[in-house]
């Protein structure tokens, strides 16, 4: 499929991922729909995109006809076949579970046209323990956008042995049409390029805080200060969501079957707790 054949996109889960990359797609041009279980969860990303583009307006990257114009493409439903009906992309957003996505897979496979593509917004489930539930593991990918998706400006594109080349070349032509660089993987390793590289650093920091060998204030004040980097490896897990992290650290864990790939202790207290960063008011750090 060419990027041309791409009229209708279609976001599973309106959190705090799924919206912001619906925004994208509509602004991009393309009749997005926004699917939820919940109809409060899709109030409250409507009341989000609004801020979010009424910034944009008083900062002067948006016009306010644009705003309207990319409000009047998007369309938002608690209806998984009304969201997905003649959708041409469809992009999975939901919680960093497998077997919900799984779910999530297999639903859509039944929904959509032979042509659509299936991608997941997944950040470390490989899409070929997704493909395995459609009919078309041809056209099934990961799209990886990057928290937050109207900022951070990179989408990892990720091929497994049976997605085709087709699919794989739309789906960077799409990002180039919503204004994001797309790279290609040419094969499939948990946690991607990105992720991998952060799940280093976050684990010595876990460490090095478990062990007592410094607060873990002081380990993030080291990372920007020494290793200049915008925000320390706490606040990051604050700001993407420590439950996220949580769930795939487990994925992992359940995969290899290997101990020191459980998730922190420390990590583990705080999603019992609730207290999952930003979203939630609380995480290592106190934002009420």
């Amino acid at each position: 499929m060419a990027i041309k054949e791409i009229h209708k996109v279609a976001v599973i889960g309106s959190g705090s991922m799924g919206h912001q990359i619906a925004m994208l797609c509509s602004l991009g041009g393309f009749e997005t729909h926004i699917q939820d279980l919940e109809q409060d969860a899709l109030n409250q990303a409507k009341e989000q995109l609004e801020k979010h583009m009424n910034k944009w307006i008083q900062k002067e990257k948006i016009t306010e006809i644009k705003k309207d114009e990319a409000f009047a493409r998007l369309h938002m439903t608690t209806s998984l076949e009304d969201a997905v009906r003649n959708a041409d992309l469809v992009i999975e957003a939901v919680v960093e579970k497998l077997d919900v996505k799984r779910e999530v897979f297999s639903k859509l496979d039944g929904l959509v046209p032979e042509h659509t593509i299936l991608a997941t917004n997944s950040s470390t489930i490989v899409n070929s323990k997704l493909a395995e539930f459609t009919t078309r593991p041809d056209r099934v990918l990961n799209m990886h956008f990057f928290y937050p998706p109207l900022v951070m400006d990179c989408v990892e594109v990720v091929m497994s042995e049976q997605t085709s080349k087709e699919t794989a070349q739309t789906a960077l032509e799409f990002c180039d049409r919503i204004g994001r660089t797309g790279v290609l993987l040419e094969k499939e390793i948990y946690g991607f390029i990105a992720n991998r590289l952060l799940f280093a650093i976050s684990k010595e920091a876990l460490y090095l805080y478990e062990e007592g060998y410094a607060d873990f204030k002081d380990i993030d004040l080291i990372t920007k200060k020494a290793l200049k980097h915008p925000i320390g490896p706490f606040e990051l897990m604050d700001l993407s969501g420590i439950d996220v992290g949580y769930y795939g650290n487990m994925q992992l864990y359940q995969e290899t079957g290997d101990p020191k790939d459980k998730p922190a202790k420390s990590v583990e207290d705080k999603v019992k707790a609730g207290n999952l960063g930003r979203k939630t008011g609380k995480g290592w750090y106190d934002y009420t």
